[in-house]
């Protein structure tokens, strides 16, 4: 019998308990080291393949056993109690400004897992089974080995978009980045890497490769390589390999979704869904907030509906996207709707935009109140659903439906545009006592701003997670607010973790 707990071998030296842990079978130190115990502490210093940094977990070397095998064996303790907590129940707990981070370490109790450790003859496969205990950790892990092997290998080689922007279009001829974008893809494309091919020129088995790669982007597949493709092939090896470690820790004890039906909104993934006992309801594009004006996560509830809505202009939004508008033609912004006020004496009094001399404003002091009616032409469409917070955080129609065609649809001023919003109406309407959709369109139809209180309230939940698995297959969305980033950091701080805490 070898293990942490009753170790069989020549003579006791020191007995100690695990810091933090559950009453239990005491850790008996002894003269020679223990094969199993030298399995669990090189499975400790492979904590990289699961995404975290064996540096962070104080892992005593194997020198030591011998030489203080009493300290040795404690010290490697603590160790596994620290990685078996931090496997579990995910290493970052908290972050700022990231309510959509959801655990339920209750669901995994930890002491169970301690009382085997104490008493098990192969504690590395204890490891090894923890590390596996979320549904997808399996499949993430192995892109985690596959990124990590490319980031030893050099990363990616680079893909030159000449001149900056312009576009490689299939069947074309050219000396730079047909051989760049070829030997980029090989490595990622099997059917490629089997029949490489060769020459300057865009052919098609190239053009297919190409396609397949934007397809897993979540890019238009049409094989043409333009800008932000080019992104997508000169992505760091190391931030894929960052987002991936990122993936891993946040489904560990990651809460379920609610059984009750609820709204879901992935702003890497730009896509909302509806879901009700784990079956899908409702799913369609968004477009989310733009990096300089990011989409909060939040957990709110979706409790009322607006018809036919007017727009308040927040004030950053005059100041930056309809100052330069009025200023070119604000008799065009008058006919689209816009209003303008100013406040005289304490009341608010209308102005006519096109008696303001528009190039003496200064952006810093905007001294007016914008308002657009409500119409076709309103920026918020003729529906908007409101959902009550703090940062005044909405989703709504939007009279711009081309923008769902494109494959990136960070651009809004952090409010979130649906593509189906009339799909939307129609689920909250089911069980509203006195409406339906007849009832809805009259009222769309009149022109006038009306609202409606839903009588139960549906939980949202705007979250950032920019790695899904789907049907075996790990796609991955740019980083776009830099939040990944931030939580790899956090994976990173605090960079020895010791038992004596307790777990979590």
């Amino acid at each position: 019998m070898a293990c942490l707990g009753s170790l069989t071998l020549a003579a006791p030296a020191l007995a100690t308990r695990p810091p933090g842990g559950p009453a239990g079978p005491m850790v008996v130190a002894q003269a020679a080291p223990n094969p199993a115990l030298l399995r669990l502490a090189d499975r400790l210093r492979r904590l990289e393949e699961d995404g975290l940094d064996p540096r962070a977990y104080a892992i005593p070397a194997d020198a030591e056993a011998e030489r203080d095998p009493a300290a040795w064996q404690s010290a490697l303790l603590r160790a596994s109690i620290a990685a078996l907590s931090d496997l579990l129940h995910g290493r970052v707990h908290e972050l700022p400004n990231r309510p959509d981070l959801r655990r339920d370490t209750a669901a995994t109790p930890l002491g169970p897992w301690l009382t085997e450790l104490q008493s098990t003859s192969d504690p590395a496969a204890l490891i090894d089974r923890a590390a596996l205990l979320s549904p997808e950790a399996a499949t993430l892990k192995r892109a985690l080995a596959a990124a990590r092997a490319r980031v030893a290998a050099g990363g990616f080689p680079p893909v030159p978009p000449t001149n900056g922007t312009d576009a490689l279009e299939p069947g074309a001829t050219d000396p730079l980045r047909v051989p760049a974008l070829r030997a980029r893809l090989i490595l990622t494309d099997a059917a490629l890497a089997a029949a490489p091919g060769s020459g300057e020129t865009y052919d098609e088995p190239l053009v297919a490769a190409a396609r397949r790669f934007q397809a897993a982007e979540g890019l238009e597949a049409d094989g043409r390589i333009g800008r932000l493709t080019f992104a997508a092939l000169n992505r760091p090896a190391e931030a894929t390999l960052r987002q991936l470690r990122v993936a891993l820790d946040m489904r560990r004890a990651a809460a379920p979704a609610p059984a009750e039906r609820h709204i879901e909104v992935n702003i890497p993934f730009q896509q909302f869904t509806m879901a009700e006992g784990g079956r899908t309801l409702l799913e369609m594009a968004v477009i989310v907030g733009k990096p300089a004006r990011a989409t909060p996560m939040l957990q709110v509830r979706l409790n009322a509906v607006q018809f036919n809505p007017q727009w308040g202009v927040p004030e950053r939004n005059a100041r930056e996207d309809l100052l330069p508008r009025f200023r070119r033609d604000p008799r065009a912004m008058m006919e689209k709707g816009f209003r303008v006020y100013s406040y005289v004496e304490g009341q608010r009094v209308e102005v006519d935009p096109t008696t303001i001399n528009w190039a003496s404003i200064n952006p810093q002091r905007f001294p007016y109140v914008i308002r657009q009616d409500a119409g076709d032409i309103n920026a918020l469409g003729r529906i908007k659903f409101i959902m009550p917070n703090t940062e005044d955080i909405y989703m709504h129609d939007t009279p711009e439906r081309h923008l769902f065609r494109r494959p990136d649809r960070a651009f809004s001023s952090g409010c979130i545009r649906l593509e189906k919003p009339m799909e939307l109406l129609d689920a909250l309407l089911q069980g509203t006592p006195g409406w339906d959709r007849a009832r809805a369109d009259r009222v769309l139809a009149s022109r006038v701003t009306t609202g409606l209180a839903l009588p139960r309230g549906i939980p949202v939940r705007l979250h950032y997670s920019t790695v899904r698995v789907e049907r075996g297959q790990v796609h991955l969305r740019p980083d776009i607010y830099g939040l990944d980033e931030a939580y790899a950091r956090a994976l990173d701080a605090g960079r020895t973790r010791v038992a004596s805490a307790g777990p979590r």
